[in-house]
């Protein structure tokens, strides 16, 4: 029982436990083989039996959070206002951050990730309209020319435990 021990100790036990659930899990999602089992703790969004683990490359810094956006196979909803199925949202790590988003079911997604470095939770811009936050998406595409295609974001997942790595660009 952990009564008498400080707020502060609990919250390091339980960061503690999480990473080490991390790391026991870690070759599973690298290989894609096998059972994945239940998520990892911190697993965001509405609880299913399916789940995508998310690396975010190229993290500037440790400030804010990183936001997942999952996205129906539905070219129509992609990156509008209120066109995602989900935004998960965890803290930011400056490298890699990890994250796990649970999807309703396996099937075809699109997958959009944000640095909200100020902890806003809104994707900023600056005043002609362009990202003034890093951003990302499944399977990188190019944004040199503009936003991605929706067919070049599309990310099949066929089962749980998966693993995807997405690398920011900041402006």
């Amino acid at each position: 029982m952990m009564t008498n021990i400080p707020m502060l100790a609990r919250s390091a036990v339980a960061t503690a436990a999480l990473f080490a659930t991390a790391l026991l899990a870690a070759p599973a999602l690298a290989s894609g083989s096998g059972s994945a089992g239940p998520a990892p703790a911190g697993c965001t969004g509405p609880v299913s039996d399916t789940w995508i683990a998310v690396a975010v490359e190229g993290v500037r810094s440790g400030s804010g959070l990183v936001a997942i956006t999952l996205y129906a196979d539905n070219p129509r909803k992609f990156l509008v206002r209120h066109g995602s199925l989900y935004v998960g949202r965890v803290p930011a790590h400056a490298g890699t951050t990890t994250g796990c988003i649970y999807v309703p079911k396996p099937g075809v997604y699109a997958i959009a990730i944000y640095h909200d470095e100020n902890g806003d939770q809104a994707f900023n811009r600056t005043g002609l309209g362009l990202p003034a936050e890093g951003y990302g998406f499944a399977n990188n595409p190019s944004t040199l020319a503009g936003l991605p295609s929706f067919q070049s974001v599309r990310l099949a997942i066929p089962r749980s435990g998966l693993l995807t790595r997405v690398r920011l660009k900041y402006p």
